[in-house]
């Protein structure tokens, strides 16, 4: 018996990897999974997959985010950048420049952890849903912020932020996160215009341009988001990406069930969420983000979202391929439950 757990979401993959499994279906990169990527190295050419991270600018697309804020680090007061070391020893001839960032984890190119959403799910069969992430680990115990939240009410401060003690970002980039990327280009079929991509769309497009996703791979989707943001140039217009580029469409049951069937090891896009954000409407309870609450709450499937993958877009299109090497470790950050990524593929 699970110590955290007597039931698990219907669907899910809680123990399927060992009763504190941290990482989900990451366990699919396989030594295996790696040796089928690098044999889709042929030219040797990289493309790196990350926005400059003050994109997309201010903090519009989340107010919860700000772009980051670099500043020298600094000794008695004073800045080191372009600082003369003979200050202290007038014999020195070094000059040093080193500097600090302020930086929301999630405000750019980023991998969500597993700790990122959580669900309210009856895990202990009591009657009574509790806030839980992946594999059972519990909010408050094994994720612990500065307040705790009883209800939808009562808000009690325990302390100093702590993160995750389980389920953080570094457990994925302890696991490396390479293998074989699989690239879906939704913008050659949809274009710029606002669609809800579903079941259906997916299977046609992936049928039409020939791609196959085996089990273990990792999921890429061009939308085309990311480049209307870099022509935003730092100041966006919320209203147009509103109604900009294709998103998955989370609300779609036979959608869910196939990244289930697929044994995709990951699920990244150049868009903000993966999936259209708001869901389409639905009455009763229900979660705002179906998507992310399937993959990172049920399945164990890490997202990546914001990438820049225009260019190696353009790359496999011309060149008829849809596979490469994907190199995505986020930053080894104990307690984080997102971090930037500067992801590679390689082809």
């Amino acid at each position: 018996m699970n110590p955290r757990w007597r039931h698990r979401p219907e669907g899910s993959t809680w123990g399927d990897f060992g009763p504190d499994d941290q990482i989900g279906r990451l366990n699919l990169l396989t030594p295996e999974k790696v040796r089928q990527g690098v044999a889709e190295v042929r030219e040797g050419l990289a493309f790196c997959l990350s926005l400059p991270l003050d994109f997309p600018g201010a903090a519009k697309l989340n107010p919860r985010r700000h772009p980051p804020r670099l500043d020298a680090t600094y000794r008695d007061g004073k800045p080191f950048m372009n600082f003369p070391l003979r200050k202290f020893d007038p014999q020195a001839t070094d000059v040093i420049s080193d500097d600090q960032v302020t930086l929301c984890l999630q405000y750019s190119t980023q991998w969500d952890s597993l700790a990122h959403v959580g669900s309210w799910f009856d895990a202990d069969g009591d009657g009574v849903p509790e806030r839980v992430y992946y594999n059972g680990y519990r909010a408050d115990e094994h994720v612990v912020g500065a307040v705790r939240y009883l209800g939808d009410v009562i808000e009690d401060p325990c302390g100093p932020h702590v993160g995750a003690k389980h389920l953080g970002v570094e457990h994925l980039a302890a696991s490396c996160i390479q293998g074989r990327g699989v690239l879906v280009d939704l913008f050659a079929h949809c274009g710029e215009a606002r669609a809800a991509v579903g079941y259906d769309d997916l299977m046609r497009i992936v049928e039409t341009d020939r791609v196959t996703v085996e089990r273990g791979d990792m999921l890429l989707l061009h939308t085309g988001f990311s480049a209307v943001i870099l022509r935003m140039n730092r100041d966006p217009d919320v209203a147009v990406l509103d109604r900009s580029c294709a998103c998955l469409d989370g609300r779609d049951e036979r959608l869910l069930r196939w990244i289930t069937d697929s044994g995709i090891a990951a699920l990244i896009a150049d868009n903000y969420a993966v999936e259209l954000y708001p869901a389409r409407p639905k009455d009763g309870t229900r979660p705002n983000l179906p998507l992310h609450e399937h993959c990172l709450f049920k399945l164990g499937v890490p997202l990546g979202e914001l990438w820049w993958l225009r260019d190696l877009a353009t790359w496999l299109r011309a060149n008829g391929r849809n596979r490469f090497l994907l190199t995505a470790p986020p930053l080894r950050l104990p307690g984080a439950v997102g971090s930037p990524a500067t992801p590679v593929a390689t082809v």
